[in-house]
């Protein structure tokens, strides 16, 4: 829970920071059209998700339980085991493991419903949205899809100087997005892919 308290923080200071400088945003490099995933897409579990667990031929076993705030499940016979940060998977492999004390050759199938997600797969809208919020990452996930979830951007933002904080293999890089050109003129040209993590800062206009 500190180690997640500690992350939150140091994405909050570089929110501010880039918040600051937000005024300056045309200095920015404006962000690709197309980006290259850092490696293949997985839905990793996160605090808050519900798990669909069926353990086949047992049905005193099957249940569908919430993640917890630490990231732990606690089924019949397998008590706080590690959910968050896994791949469904991943964690049904786990569950087989640990079930197999139990039980001859388990088989266990994880369904994930009501997605939340980790923190480092979520998408952050702060500043001039209309319903500033944090989204889901989903595959093939565009700033228009972005825009959509959070109703738009307000009369008072500055759209055209808002900013992407991005982190891709460790480095970090502030991008310059046109929203207002996205938005209100239909440049479909100003549409960029987002990436898990992306931090969308949308600064209010001056003028």
């Amino acid at each position: 829970m500190i180690s997640r308290m500690n992350g939150m923080a140091g994405v909050w200071t570089l929110v501010l920071l880039g918040a600051s400088l937000a005024g300056c945003a045309s200095n920015y490099p404006p962000a690709p059209k197309e980006v290259v995933k850092p490696g293949e897409y997985n839905y990793i579990i996160g605090p808050g998700d519900n798990v669909n667990i069926a353990v086949w031929h047992n049905p005193d076993l099957s249940q569908t339980i919430p993640v917890r705030p630490d990231g732990k499940i606690s089924t019949p016979l397998v008590e706080d085991i590690q959910a968050a940060g896994k791949s469904p998977s991943h964690l049904a492999r786990d569950l087989e493991k640990s079930l197999s004390k139990y039980i001859q050759d388990p088989v266990v199938t994880v369904i994930v419903t009501g997605f939340v997600g980790p923190y480092s797969q979520q998408i952050r809208v702060i500043g001039q949205a209309a319903k500033p919020q944090a989204l889901q990452y989903r595959e093939n996930m565009t700033l228009m899809d972005v825009m959509i979830a959070v109703g738009g951007i307000t009369d008072f933002a500055a759209g055209n100087k808002a900013t992407i904080l991005r982190t891709v293999n460790g480095k970090s890089e502030q991008l310059n997005v046109r929203l207002e050109s996205l938005m209100r003129d239909g440049d479909v040209k100003a549409n960029v892919q987002m990436l898990p993590g992306d931090v969308l800062i949308i600064p209010e206009s001056y003028f």
